[in-house]
C-alpha cells in the first residue's frame, strides 16, 4: 500500500513538474517579439510605399522593442533599396529605426549583367544570396509573411 502511494505521489509530482515547465515555456514564447517579413518584388511606387507604411504601423502598434521586421527586396522591387529609390531617405531612416532591409544578390547580379553596372545599395541595406530563400528561411524561424 505504501509503495503504491509513493508511486502515485511520484507521478503527481512528475506531472506537476511537467505542467510547470509547459506554463513557463508558454510564458517565454509570449515574451518573444513579434516577427514579420515583408516582400517587395514590384517596382510599383504605391506598393512599395504600402510596404514601408506596414512596417512603420506595426512598430507603432507593438513598440519598436516588441517587433522584428525585415523587408526583402528582389526582382523589380530591388529599386526600393537602391541609390535611385524614390523612397531613399525613408528607407535609410527606417533602417536606423530597427527595420532590416535585405537586397537579393541574384537580382543585383542580373541587373549588373544586363546593364554593366551593379546597383548601389542604400546605407543600412544588407545583401542576401537569394531574396526568396531569405523569405522562406525567415518564415521557418517563425516570421509572419506579408506581401502588399
Amino acid at each position: 500500500m505504501k509503495k503504491r502511494m509513493l508511486k502515485i505521489g511520484s507521478l503527481i509530482v512528475a506531472s506537476l513538474m511537467i505542467i510547470v515547465a509547459l506554463v513557463v515555456n508558454v510564458q517565454a514564447e509570449s515574451d518573444k517579439p513579434h516577427k514579420l517579413v515583408i516582400q517587395v518584388s514590384t517596382d510599383d511606387p504605391r506598393t512599395q510605399k504600402i510596404a514601408l507604411n506596414n512596417a512603420v504601423n506595426l512598430q507603432k502598434h507593438y513598440g519598436v522593442d516588441n517587433v522584428e521586421i525585415e523587408i526583402v527586396a528582389y526582382g523589380p522591387g530591388i529599386g526600393l533599396v537602391t541609390a535611385n529609390s524614390a523612397q531613399k531617405s525613408r528607407v535609410e531612416s527606417l533602417a536606423l529605426h530597427d527595420i532590416t532591409f535585405s537586397a537579393c544578390q541574384n537580382t543585383m547580379n542580373a541587373v549588373e549583367k544586363k546593364t554593366g553596372n551593379k546597383p548601389k545599395m542604400l546605407d543600412g541595406v544588407q545583401s542576401v544570396a537569394a531574396g526568396v530563400a531569405q523569405i522562406m528561411e525567415l518564415q521557418e524561424q517563425g516570421y509572419a509573411y506579408v506581401r502588399p
